[in-house]
């Protein structure tokens, strides 16, 4: 991880990003809908850096990151790589584009094909986008089986010979293959071992340092978020309601969502009473095809009022470098008192 924030403008510039999703009339009468699935999302990512969206299921991480990718339409806003605008690209100029954003996928077993061997997988992208020669191709995976750490033996391999750890350095490798401006990493470890979790983070922090990437990094695991990121931005139905530096936000959380979020979070220290410190969120979040006016996390929030049901508070920073949603940022809230079920 960079200790000093990079020069230069944001690798990625995204605006007021909107995606929604038609839902199927429950009946011949019924009105249509949608469902607002990411509602006005705004964030940047600095050369070298890594931002890790985090937040529960279904809060938008994932969908976010595919419409700033232009893998699934937006419906509205601003997302520029290195100031390019990608939301209005088509054809040839969106195809040539492709090659500065690439994922690593959360699920190493499904996103490799099987019919192709471990060489042809990392060399895919570079034949589809038409990138060097065929002897320039073979060099650039020989380069990145050894920046990931697998033999050149191995190439010959299908993915079943590999084991979930290598499948996904694979995986890394194939990302890698374009040198991709923006690499999002998505859950990229949550389908692996806890040991084989640590190898992988390790290897991405290593070729961030190396080669100088820039990450998108999604996970629900803070520890991994905490590890791995120099920002994180929280989600909740759709929208960020707070984003700081990581240590800022570990140790000085302001948005009552993020403080219950961090409180969860199991702890090996036995001088800490996690019963004491605990913060329990009651209900569930509210529907995204009628997401209620005002704070969209009011009906579960310990300490709203009035306010927070009738008026939606913007994401604004709350001190230098710290954005918050909240009209009640930095209140204390009660913890716990007696022990979760």
């Amino acid at each position: 991880m960079n200790a000093t924030p990079a020069a230069g403008p944001p690798v990625l510039e995204v605006r007021d990003l909107e995606v929604r999703f038609s839902v199927k009339r429950e009946g011949l009468l019924a009105k249509p809908a949608q469902l607002y699935a990411v509602d006005g999302v705004s964030f940047d990512i600095a050369p070298g850096r890594t931002l890790g969206l985090v937040g529960e299921s279904g809060s938008g991480k994932s969908t976010t990151a595919l419409a700033a990718a232009r893998l699934i339409p937006a419906r509205g806003g601003r997302v520029e790589l290195d100031g390019i605008e990608l939301l209005s690209l088509e054809g040839e100029s969106l195809r040539q584009q492709r090659r500065n954003v690439q994922f690593i996928f959360q699920d190493p077993y499904s996103s490799l094909n099987p019919r192709l061997r471990a060489r042809d997988v990392v060399r895919e992208p570079l034949d589809r986008l038409g990138i060097g020669s065929p002897a320039e191709r073979a060099s650039r995976v020989s380069e990145l089986f050894r920046d990931v750490g697998l033999r050149p033996e191995q190439e010959r391999l299908f993915p079943h010979q590999f084991s979930g750890g290598q499948r996904q350095r694979l995986g890394i490798a194939r990302a890698l293959a374009s040198r991709p401006k923006l690499v999002i990493c998505d859950e990229p470890v949550s389908a692996l071992d806890v040991a084989v979790q640590a190898q992988i983070l390790n290897l991405l922090r290593r070729l961030q340092r190396e080669h100088g990437l820039t990450y998108l990094f999604i996970s629900h695991d803070l520890g991994v978020i905490q590890h791995m990121c120099n920002e994180v931005a929280v989600m909740y139905t759709g929208r960020i309601v707070e984003q700081a530096s990581r240590v800022r936000l570990f140790t000085r959380p302001l948005h009552p969502y993020t403080k219950a979020l961090l409180s969860s979070v199991p702890s090996a220290d036995p001088s800490r009473d996690s019963r004491a410190e605990r913060i329990l969120i009651t209900g569930d979040p509210p529907s995204p095809i009628d997401p209620p006016a005002g704070c969209r996390f009011a009906s579960r929030c310990p300490i709203a009022v009035e306010r927070c049901r009738s008026e939606t508070p913007l994401l604004a920073d709350h001190e230098p470098g710290h954005r918050v949603a909240c009209h009640r940022a930095g209140d204390p809230i009660a913890v716990a008192t007696s022990p979760p079920h």
